[in-house]
């Protein structure tokens, strides 16, 4: 397909043969930074701190002013303060033999004045055929303007790559969403909180495995490709080997092969691992996501639930700075504040207050739970049995009233096959999720580690998937093997990295906090 050029491409085109024509390579080479634009602005920032100076009057016009602004000039001036600055042109203001423009790196912004006098007439030629986009270096000295802003009077200017093809409008940038995801290039150029979100989102994990480390826990990788479906309930992306000639799944769990390392003795692991779900995708849901799961030998539900609460007020603490988050789910809602200890709550107990209906202590047939269900307008799948029905009961009724973090715990036995039971009521099972603005963002076990109970529950879930749920586990065998040589008693959680970091950076959509989300084609937009 012939590319169609609007006139901006084509004269930007054209100055590609003008650059090469004196001799400069359009696409350049490497550039010696020695500097960011924060610490340009640091210099003035000390300098004025070191002479008293709070802050500038930007509307005293007065020749008094002028005067104190042209010493403070000079004064810096005098230190010869010598940076290396590089970046991309967002702005220029020209003016006649002299121009103010500005340069955007990856910390922010900083405003540069090149004069003819200062680099020479050829030099200043080349600046001028700059273009707003253009990726450019300046060697020069820090200095203040008589409006107080930090500049770098550009001695030496550097032509490093040319932009073929013109930034969006200056204030609006990229205002369609769906754009701003696919474009994610334009949008970070564009747009300072995606930056912010996008630079934020490894400091949150950093501190996290900081985090975990320091609790004496090691990081490891386990595959992405599985040959059972096995580790929670999803539906997968199926893939093929060619090689050995065999489909495997694209892992929805990093559960059981972490598992199988508490058998081998590491007794403490966790995994930042890449997810794969073949499902929807909404706001809070992408098929690609990442989780953290972590296992502790000798570790069980109230373990994890300190650590769960302990990571995410340390995050809090250490990347954002603060405890009070706006519910990124209803922003006009009540704050979220995660400086109290996070309640504790059964599923029934929540039931129980919304609905009236008692499961844990009316033991209900599956004939009665479904006639309590038909009532309620609830749907009964044919796999369904009493447990999914509860479980059904809360996510109708229960979860969006969870606002501030909740452990909510007592799990029907069914609808969690890796779960230890509840030595006081087996119907249930010692589990937690953790539930902040009325959404899910952890999971957590005391482990199931007796075989034969392993075994008997994925018999379970083999019915379920003959009585149609695909999302049901597979028998994996191995990994019973793995548990006939005994597995500690262990506690495990598994935490949604995006949806965490969606909450601690305030942003209400997914797709906000994954550099290249999952979009639908183009074509196939209404």
């Amino acid at each position: 397909m012939e590319e169609k050029l609007n006139d901006q491409e084509l004269a930007r085109r054209a100055k590609i043969e003008k650059l090469k024509e004196l001799g400069i390579d359009p696409f350049g080479q490497a550039y010696d930074r020695t500097h960011y634009s924060t610490d340009v602005q640091k210099v003035v920032a000390d300098f004025l701190k070191e002479k008293g100076i709070e802050s500038i009057n930007t509307e005293d016009k007065s020749e008094e002013h002028k005067a104190f602004m042209n010493q403070l000039h000079e004064e810096l001036d005098s230190r010869n303060v010598n940076v290396s600055i590089a970046g991309r042109i967002m702005f220029i203001r020209k003016m006649g033999k002299a121009s103010f423009f500005s340069l955007q790196d990856v910390k922010g912004k900083q405003q540069v004045y090149i004069s003819i006098n200062d680099v020479g007439e050829d030099t200043y030629n080349l600046f001028k055929m700059a273009d707003i986009g253009d990726i450019v270096g300046v060697k020069g000295k820090v200095m203040i303007t008589q409006t107080g802003a930090a500049t770098v009077k550009c001695f030496e200017y550097t032509h490093l790559t040319k932009s073929l093809r013109p930034l969006p409008e200056k204030f609006h940038g990229l205002t369609d969403k769906e754009e701003r995801y696919r474009r994610r290039y334009v949008d970070l150029i564009m747009n300072e909180d995606a930056k912010r979100v996008a630079l934020l989102r490894p400091r949150i994990i950093r501190s996290m495995q900081a985090y975990f480390d320091e609790q004496g826990f090691t990081e490891v990788e386990t595959p992405v490709l599985q040959s059972i479906q096995g580790g929670a309930t999803a539906r997968p992306f199926i893939t093929h080997h060619n090689a050995l000639d065999k489909d495997f799944y694209l892992r929805i769990a990093t559960e059981l092969p972490l598992k199988r390392l508490i058998v081998g003795g590491l007794e403490k692991v966790y995994e930042f691992g890449r997810l794969f779900r073949n499902e929807g995708m909404d706001l809070t849901h992408n098929p690609e996501f990442t989780t953290v799961e972590l296992y502790e030998a000798y570790g069980d539900l109230s373990s994890m639930m300190k650590l769960t609460e302990g990571v995410i007020r340390n995050a809090a603490d250490k990347v954002i700075g603060k405890e009070q988050f706006i519910n990124i789910f209803n922003p006009e809602g009540e704050k979220i504040d995660i400086s109290k200890p996070f309640r504790v709550v059964t599923m029934c107990d929540m039931i129980k207050e919304v609905k009236g209906i008692d499961f844990k202590n009316n033991n209900y047939t599956l004939e009665e739970a479904k006639e309590l269900a038909k009532a309620n307008g609830i749907e009964v799948e044919p796999h369904f049995t009493v447990g999914h029905i509860i479980d059904a009961f809360f996510e109708t009724f229960c979860e969006e009233k969870l606002i501030q973090p909740t452990f909510l715990c007592g799990h029907p036995v069914e609808i969690s096959p890796l779960t230890k039971k509840d030595p006081n009521d087996p119907r249930f099972v010692q589990r937690f999720e953790l539930y902040i603005g009325g959404h899910e963002f952890a999971n957590a076990y005391t482990e199931l580690n007796d075989p034969l109970d392993q075994r008997e529950r994925f018999q379970e879930q083999l019915k379920e998937r003959e009585a149609g749920n695909d999302e049901a586990n597979e028998i994996d065998f191995d990994f019973l093997e793995a548990l006939d040589y005994g597995m500690a008693p262990t506690g495990g959680v598994g935490i949604g990295i995006d949806r965490l970091v969606m909450f601690l950076t305030e942003q209400t959509s997914i797709r906000e906090v994954i550099l290249f989300p999952q979009m639908k084609n183009r074509d196939s937009q209404n």
